[in-house]
């Protein structure tokens, strides 16, 4: 594996094993064994210890403050079980990493673990990809495609010559812009067809269908920031005769578009705007060294809702 992926896997492990330690002096824990759960560990395993260490300090450090979000977490009925998540079921919309769960009360919460970032997606764009269909569940238009499909066809055959990008004097106003433009039209386009959609759909795309809480660590600065993406009202649930001891708001999904463009400076990197406070940053770029007909999406979420709950630690 990479290093960006065992690191990521490393801390998957590390927000678990918090978990459960913390956990289990104060209710029944089970920890699901999976295939998944014994990736993470053996990533977290393959580390430096000092790197282990601050892993877990950091993963520490954000149970702590959930643990006083979620109440459930201590004193719900029966056995709550604690597992890793399969990498699928970030393509299924599921973009938790750890959950827990009490299923004889129906409850469960999950965290979203980040390792010295914040990505949400890593999307690609090509001639056969439709993105409407996989981010909106509403068809592209045949001029999105009309735009997109010559600069792939250019793509591909440069791939058959085994040119590589940094062959390309002038990659970004070759391919990157023109992608960008064709990506920009299209989501105006879509928005017009189906008004007050594609905003909410967008974000439910890269969010994902369930509620959770991320965790960004970052150990070179000793910080760990928990954000409660609590947007179905699943997080922040009292246990019965508990209440949480810190409170979070129910977050709106957008409706609008305020504006789209490229960011400043930029010939890579589009920022769309929208009301309800959330602005949404997608950088394009090549995912090798050699040319090959398909682009990746690096999507950020750079604006939040002054209301989301926001909170950094350090350790």
């Amino acid at each position: 594996m990479a290093t960006q992926t065992v690191n990521g896997k490393a801390l998957e492990f590390a927000f678990l094993q918090s978990l459960e330690q913390t956990l289990s002096p104060q209710t029944n824990v089970m920890v699901i064994n999976s295939s998944q759960l014994q990736t993470a560990q053996s990533a977290y395993l393959s580390l430096p210890q000092t790197t282990q260490q601050r892993m877990r300090a950091g993963a520490d450090s954000g149970i702590n403050t959930i643990l006083q979000l979620e109440p459930r977490l201590i004193h719900g009925n029966g056995t709550l079980q604690l597992s890793i998540q399969p990498d699928s079921a970030g393509q299924a919309g599921d973009v938790r990493d750890v959950i827990g769960v009490r299923s004889t009360e129906g409850w469960e919460v999950g965290i979203s673990c980040k390792n010295n970032h914040a990505a949400l997606k890593h999307s690609r764009l090509s001639a056969t990809i439709d993105i409407g269909d996989s981010w909106f569940g509403y068809m592209s238009t045949a001029d999105y495609f009309q735009q997109v499909v010559p600069i792939f066809d250019e793509l591909s055959a440069l791939r058959t010559q085994g040119t590589l990008w940094s062959q390309i004097p002038d990659k970004a106003t070759q391919y990157y812009v023109p992608v960008l433009n064709a990506l920009v039209d299209e989501l105006w386009r879509l928005d017009r067809i189906y008004p007050g959609q594609i905003p909410q759909r967008l974000l439910t795309y890269l969010l994902g269908r369930f509620d959770f809480y991320k965790a960004i660590v970052k150990p070179g600065r000793r910080t760990t920031e928990i954000q409660g993406f609590n947007l179905q009202g699943t997080l922040n649930q009292g246990a019965t005769g508990v209440r949480s001891t810190l409170r979070m708001p129910h977050l709106r999904l957008p409706t609008r578009f305020y504006d789209i463009h490229f960011k400043p400076n930029s010939d890579n990197t589009i920022l769309i705007v929208c009301d309800e406070g959330w602005t949404i940053s997608a950088r394009v770029h090549n995912a090798s060294s050699r040319v090959e007909p398909s682009l990746k999406l690096d999507v950020q979420l750079v604006g939040l809702p002054p209301t989301i709950f926001r909170q950094t630690l350090g350790w």
